[in-house]
């Protein structure tokens, strides 16, 4: 099972939403994200949050199109993106695409990345895409990946250190390299072709698939 997560981040760097149609089978909308739902014609399987972001009238009418319907009051521990996971973690998925979570507050982006960490932990595969960027994180193994030509791929260290990263099939191949915080050589490489592979023995590694 999929499940899609739209939050309230800045409309303008949203992905196509309608895009991913076929890919979900669940989708969460966290406060002002269940209205970017609404708009897209897309259904509100679950509206969840404390809707600060909304006005009463676009609550009641959220309220009446989510199959489920959960309002948190704003003062609580966790952000609504964080209560949306819960809510989708309880389906068991195979995997988690997070919407709407970049581009605005830097706060709250960074947490967003970590909580990603936290679904890797569960052997939940979980994703961050917004309208540039799909970025995803990597326990060490053996991986292919795909991207078009206008596509440039970005290799960052989640850990201070990732140890053993060989990139093949890439325009910069790496032979058994260690990438530390702060280095920028894994940034911006591309795919010779279609697929390529990478590995790497230790460390949690990020992977950020941009367009210009």
């Amino acid at each position: 099972m999929n499940i899609g997560i739209v939050a309230g981040g800045p409309e303008k760097a949203l992905a196509s939403l309608l895009s991913y149609r076929d890919d979900i089978d669940i989708w969460i909308g966290a406060d002002l994200g269940a209205s970017y739902l609404l708009r897209n014609q897309l259904p509100i399987d679950i509206a969840i949050g404390d809707f600060d972001s909304l006005d009463n009238e676009e609550k009641q009418v959220i309220k009446k199109q989510a199959n489920n319907f959960r309002e948190f009051p704003p003062e609580k521990n966790e952000t609504d993106l964080e209560l949306a996971v819960a809510a989708a973690l309880s389906y068991q998925p195979a995997s988690i695409f997070l919407f709407g979570v970049t581009a605005g507050r830097l706060d709250h982006e960074l947490a967003n990345i970590q909580l990603l960490y936290r679904l890797l932990e569960k052997n939940v595969s979980a994703k961050i895409i917004d309208h540039k960027n799909i970025l995803s994180i990597y326990k060490p193994g053996y991986y292919s990946v795909q991207a078009n030509s206008s596509e440039l791929i970005s290799f960052i260290p989640l850990t201070p250190t990732v140890e053993g990263l060989t990139l093949d099939g890439f325009y910069y191949p790496l032979d058994n390299y260690t990438v530390t915080w702060g280095s920028t050589r894994c940034i911006s490489n591309q795919l010779i072709n279609e697929q390529g592979t990478f590995l790497f023995n230790d460390g949690i590694l990020i992977m950020i698939k941009s367009t210009e």
